[in-house]
């Protein structure tokens, strides 16, 4: 199992982790706002296909050191941002999907997708990342699901994230390199 990101196709990437278990805590980490604010973002989210979902990012509350951050995500780590999305898939404690970008001039929105599956007392945590638009907008999330999947994996392990921005930095150079032009 590869850390790095596998491009299944033009739009899609799929990224695998085997978590400690069991399922039941996972999935509280993908749902429960205050779990999920400690490795992505936090916000409610309506238990159900249909229900919307607010994922509020303020990158400075995933910061375990301070370091600089860099001029084009200082917004988003000292005021936050606030991301609308729909719930697409929701079925507990194994699939959770939503939608990740607006529709804009009839694209549809991209989709990201969560399944778990349990293995021994281990969890097996699958994200594929759906109908993203091309070369760029994939290599700007992967260092992004990366990074929050490594965050996630340290948060479940009762270990310290990461250095969050010096990391990105790595993996923002590693998949400018891998994806295929």
């Amino acid at each position: 199992m590869s850390e790095y990101g596998v491009v299944l196709d033009a739009g899609t990437i799929r990224f695998e982790r085997l978590l400690p278990g069991p399922i039941e805590r996972v999935w509280e980490f993908l749902t429960d706002p205050v779990q999920r604010a400690k490795w992505f973002a936090g916000g409610p989210i309506e238990p159900r296909v249909g229900g919307r979902l607010e994922l509020r990012f303020k990158h400075r509350n995933l910061m375990t050191t301070d370091e600089p951050v860099p001029e084009k995500y200082r917004d988003v780590t000292d005021k936050g941002m606030i991301f609308r999305s729909e719930v697409t898939r929701w079925e507990p404690p194994r699939v959770l999907g939503f939608t990740f970008s607006e529709p804009k001039d009839g694209v549809p929105p991209s989709e990201v997708i969560f399944e778990l599956t349990s293995e021994g007392d281990k969890v097996r945590l699958v994200l594929t990342h759906r109908l993203l638009s091309g070369r760029d907008e994939m290599a700007d999330v992967s260092g992004g699901w990366h990074l929050h999947l490594e965050m996630l994996t340290a948060r479940l392990e009762g270990r310290t994230p990461p250095q969050m921005w010096a990391t990105h930095a790595k993996l923002e150079q590693a998949y400018a390199e891998r994806l295929p032009r």
